[in-house]
């Protein structure tokens, strides 16, 4: 009777041995997947806040590059105006679409300086001299409605492109680094109008 009762036992006891091992396998595994799903959380945020950082360098950079390049202009225009000697002041509230003409002498030779409004609101200006038919003195521009004449070959320009288009019969353009703008005022460089004198050696304007 007791053999019976002992071998009972160990084969009840035999048959909870692979059930026990199944709990602690299940148990493993769902520790495992925990511990996985917390890793790929904390990647997840890392790898956020690294793109975070990303994005804001990115924008400061950008920010950095843009205030950088602003300043340079700045300075350059800065530089630019420091180098320039008065010679004709223009007051930018006169200056309309319709053309006004400035006048500058240089060593007994007479020349002019014309200014006008542009469609895009921009005041241009430029010598009142064709850059191909200057030598025959009737090389200089009149008004009529929104174009500049030249009066030696008849040829038409747009008011808007003045200060803008080089060569061929054009008025002569006035760079930026021979002029400088306050806001309030234009005014043009006497080293460049003197330079430029030839162009009105023969005007009869």
């Amino acid at each position: 009777m007791k053999k019976n009762k002992i071998e009972i036992h160990k084969k009840a006891s035999g048959n909870n041995q692979p059930n026990n091992y199944k709990k602690l396998i299940i148990m493993g595994v769902a520790a495992i997947s925990m511990f996985a799903l917390i890793g790929c959380s904390s990647a997840s945020k890392s790898s956020t806040a690294t793109a975070n950082n990303a994005t804001s360098n990115s924008s400061n950079s950008n920010s950095n590059s843009t205030g950088s390049s602003k300043e340079s202009k700045t300075e350059a225009t800065n530089k630019a105006a420091s180098n320039i000697v008065p010679a004709i002041e223009i007051n930018k509230s006169e200056i309309s679409n319709k053309v006004k003409f400035y006048p500058y002498e240089s060593n007994g030779i007479k020349m002019e300086v014309l200014a006008l409004k542009a469609n895009d609101g921009t005041i241009r200006t430029a010598l009142n001299t064709c850059q191909v038919c200057y030598s025959s003195g009737k090389g200089y521009y009149v008004q009529e409605g929104n174009e500049l004449v030249c009066q030696n070959c008849g040829n038409r320009f747009s008011a808007d492109m003045v200060g803008k288009a080089k060569g061929g019969c054009n008025p002569v353009p006035i760079s930026d680094t021979s002029k400088a703008d306050d806001g309030t005022k234009i005014t043009i460089d006497k080293n460049y109008l003197d330079k430029n004198k030839a162009y009105f050696s023969h005007w009869k304007a």
